[in-house]
């Protein structure tokens, strides 16, 4: 694409228990959400243009997934262990990127990666 009128990204994340998934991905990002624009509804900003919402739906819960790109996995990999959320093993596909996944209490997957396609 080499124009785009894309100017920003929102990911939704549905759960089951609203309050205790707040409280789940607060305690991911180090912080309380950045917005809740309206009951059920939880954002955190990311990036610059990049927002991870939680929002309460039952019928939908568990089912997505969100990839979110870090400058270093490893430094993801320690905050995680400060947080006490489990994530699976560092998965490298050489020269393109190294992941992790984790997994929230209703079963959404947030894939966090880093780029190494430009490295040395």
């Amino acid at each position: 694409m080499s124009s785009s009128n894309i100017n920003s990204v929102f990911a939704v994340l549905s759960v089951r228990k609203q309050d205790d998934a707040v409280r789940w991905y607060a305690n991911l990002f180090g912080r309380n959400a950045d917005m809740i624009p309206v009951e059920g509804v939880a954002e955190w900003q990311l990036a610059d243009s990049a927002w991870l919402q939680v929002t309460a739906d039952s019928e939908r819960a568990g089912t997505s997934t969100v990839i979110v790109g870090v400058n270093d996995i490893e430094a993801q990999c320690r905050t995680c262990a400060e947080a006490n959320v489990p994530h699976g093993e560092v998965v490298e596909y050489p020269g393109i990127i190294k992941m992790i996944e984790v997994i929230d209490p209703d079963g959404n997957k947030i894939a966090f990666v880093q780029d190494i396609s430009s490295a040395s």
